[in-house]
C-alpha cells in the first residue's frame, strides 16, 4: 500500500493532457455523503447540453435503494492491476487513492467528451478536484450541501438497512464528512449549493454551471452554512 500510495501522490498528469482539460466546459460535483449530489446530477443530465463524465474505479459494484451499479454508466470497474498500469502510462487526468481503493478520471472518457462537445458532469471527491483545479482553472467546482446537521443525519440513516449497520459505518462517514468540509471551506473556488428543495437546487446548480466562475452574494450565505454544518459535526461522537 506504502508503493501504490506514493505512486499516486507522484502522479503528474501530461501536458497534452492539460491542454485537453482546457479545452473542455467541466462541472464537478462534491458532497458529503447523503448530501444528494448524485439526484441533482442526474436530474442535470437529462438536459441535451449535459454528459456524464464516468471515472474509472477499483472498489466493487454496489447497489442502491435496490438499484445495482452499471458498467460504463455508474463507473467504469476496473482491477487494482490495470488501474497500476494506467497509472504508470499516464492515462489518467486526475487519480486518487480514497478508502484504499483507486478512483480516476481517464484521458479516453475526457476525449470521448470533448468530441461530442457537451458540457461534462461528474460526481467526484475533493482529492480529485484539486487535482483537476491544477490543470485547469475554468473547472467549475460545486459542494453540495444537506440543509442541516438533523437532516443530513436522517438521510445517511435512511441508506443502512439495520442501526447496528450505520453505527459500523458512522465513525468512517464522520471523518470523511469532517474531512471534506475542511478542506472544501479552505479554498476560494467552491460554489456551495444547499440541498434543501430538490428542484431548486438543480436549478441553482444550473445557474452557476453556465455563469461560470461568477460567484454572488447566495455563495457567500452557503458558505456560511457549511461552515455551521461542520462545526455540528464536529461536535457530534
Amino acid at each position: 500500500m506504502d508503493n501504490l500510495e506514493q505512486l499516486i501522490a507522484n502522479y503528474q498528469p501530461t501536458k497534452q493532457t492539460a491542454e485537453l482539460v482546457s479545452r473542455m466546459k467541466i462541472v464537478l460535483f462534491v458532497g458529503i455523503s447523503g448530501a444528494g449530489k448524485d439526484t441533482i446530477k442526474s436530474q442535470l443530465l437529462k438536459t441535451s447540453d449535459c454528459l456524464d463524465l464516468i471515472t474509472c474505479t477499483t472498489r466493487a459494484p454496489r447497489t442502491n435503494d435496490g438499484v445495482p451499479e452499471v458498467e460504463g454508466r455508474a463507473y467504469y470497474f476496473i482491477d487494482k492491476p490495470t488501474a497500476i498500469d494506467m497509472i504508470e502510462s499516464r492515462q489518467y487526468a486526475e487519480v486518487s487513492l480514497v478508502h484504499g481503493e483507486i478512483n480516476g478520471s481517464s484521458i479516453d472518457e475526457l476525449r470521448r467528451l470533448l468530441a461530442l462537445d457537451k458540457i461534462a458532469l461528474a460526481d467526484i471527491d475533493v482529492q480529485g478536484l484539486a487535482k483537476y483545479k491544477k490543470l485547469s482553472e475554468s473547472i467549475i467546482s460545486i459542494f453540495i450541501l444537506p440543509p442541516d446537521y438533523t437532516t443530513w443525519l436522517q438521510r445517511l440513516k435512511s441508506r443502512y438497512s439495520t442501526s447496528e449497520a450505520f453505527e459500523a459505518a458512522w465513525p468512517k462517514r464522520r471523518a470523511s464528512a469532517i474531512r471534506e468540509l475542511t478542506q472544501a471551506l479552505g479554498v476560494s473556488y467552491y460554489h456551495f449549493v444547499i440541498n434543501d428543495e430538490i428542484d431548486r437546487a438543480v436549478r441553482i446548480v444550473d445557474e452557476i454551471a453556465r455563469r461560470d466562475e461568477i460567484f454572488h452574494r447566495k455563495d457567500d450565505e452557503a458558505r456560511l452554512r457549511a461552515r455551521d454544518l461542520l462545526a455540528a459535526i464536529q461536535m457530534s461522537s
